[in-house]
């Protein structure tokens, strides 16, 4: 029987003009633990793929307090934090993340995507404003959306016209969303100016800080504490899953506003609380955080190679202070050949197309990690010069 349309949906059709587009993505197998190598489709690899930053996704000390804490509590929370979900390895960790941000309170989310989509209409809702940077992160798109409240999205870290369209509404709550560290690009927010229009126009930040939290600032307290800036306007947003090492996200900044979203954000409300061994886990990742310096200066080293490196390829590499280095090459399918011959070298290093980045803009991205040595920057940067003299001489 041959295979047709579903409710007006060519399948096979879209799957294949994706293919022609170089647009389809591919999930690969990993085998074993995260590492700066690891076991891909069943090859080895050196990969620059992953978001663990600090190198402590499989750190001994943690999957020991992760195992401990399994045989102590057990595995689920059985239920919601409102209802009887909420452990005392939650709460432990709350208090924890609010003094290692420096800030009031915090409150857990079970990940990044559900802790904005949940906040961000917990804020605002019709007749509101949502004041968007055009390269943020699909979750607080989609939190935005969700809301209701009018969307203005403004041109890429354009402070003036920002300002100039908080001064044009009359929104009675206005609301400006930015990532800290923009996820694909990896230079930072103009974030002291977010803040003071905000003050300036009676507006809330929610400032995203996936991946600047643990990495940045003078004890991997993140973004804010990098640029000194301090607000109570502020609702800063970290995750677990990157530089932690572990799963899931958290909120930060004045205790009513965290005792507002514990009651409003839906992605709170109506989803069954994280195991309470992922807290005891982030426990224990927070005090290595504090203690290991030297996986952030680690990190600085890296991208420092990286950079005089790049200055020496055909590709601009993105200003960037973060771990993430985003290595511009322009169209998808030419991003995806020098992709594909990186991995023939036996390195993964993703590209990243359209639409998670705009039209020719499509990139390599280069995620840098503590748990890489010295040598594994060099042997990037000699398979990066070795693809560039193939892309010349063709």
């Amino acid at each position: 029987m041959p295979e047709r349309a579903v409710h007006g949906m060519d399948f096979n059709a879209a799957l294949d003009a994706l293919d022609h587009a170089s647009l389809r993505r591919r999930r690969r197998v990993v085998s074993g633990h995260q590492g700066a190598r690891l076991t891909v489709d069943g090859q080895q690899l050196l990969a620059f793929a992953s978001n663990d930053y600090l190198g402590l996704a499989a750190d001994p000390r943690i999957a020991e307090a992760t195992a401990h804490a399994a045989r102590r509590y057990g595995v689920g929370a059985g239920a919601s934090h409102l209802i009887s979900g909420h452990h005392e390895a939650h709460e432990r960790l709350e208090h924890e993340l609010a003094r290692f941000t420096g800030l009031p309170a915090a409150l857990l989310f079970s990940s990044g995507y559900m802790a904005n989509t949940g906040i961000v209409p917990a804020l605002v809702g019709r007749g509101d404003a949502v004041f968007s940077d055009a390269l943020n992160h699909a979750c607080l798109i989609d939190g935005a959306r969700l809301s209701r409240a009018t969307v203005h999205v403004y041109p890429h870290a354009d402070t003036d016209a920002l300002e100039a369209a908080l001064a044009a509404s009359r929104a009675p709550r206005k609301l400006v969303l930015s990532d800290a560290v923009f996820s694909m690009d990896g230079h930072l927010a103009p974030v002291a100016r977010l803040a003071a229009l905000c003050e300036r126009h009676d507006a809330l930040l929610l400032l995203d800080d996936a991946h600047g939290f643990g990495v940045l600032g003078p004890h991997g307290e993140g973004t804010l504490a990098h640029l000194g800036v301090r607000s109570p306007r502020i609702l800063y947003l970290g995750t677990l899953g990157k530089a932690a090492g572990v799963a899931g996200a958290f909120v930060a900044g004045e205790a009513p506003a965290m005792a507002w979203l514990a009651q409003r954000a839906r992605t709170y409300v109506f989803t069954t609380a994280s195991p309470p061994l992922l807290a005891a886990a982030v426990s224990e990742s927070l005090r290595i955080i504090a203690a290991e310096p030297w996986r952030r200066e680690r990190l600085r080293n890296h991208a420092r190679r990286l950079r005089d490196c790049a200055a020496r390829l055909p590709w601009r590499l993105l200003p960037s202070d973060s771990a993430v280095q985003a290595l511009l090459i322009g169209r998808a399918d030419d991003t995806m050949t020098a992709m594909e011959a990186l991995w023939s070298r036996g390195l993964w290093v993703p590209g990243i197309r359209p639409p998670t980045v705009p039209a020719d803009t499509s990139r390599l991205r280069i995620s840098l990690s503590a748990a890489h040595a010295p040598e594994d920057i060099e042997a990037l940067c000699t398979a990066l010069t070795a693809v560039a003299a193939e892309r010349m001489a063709a």
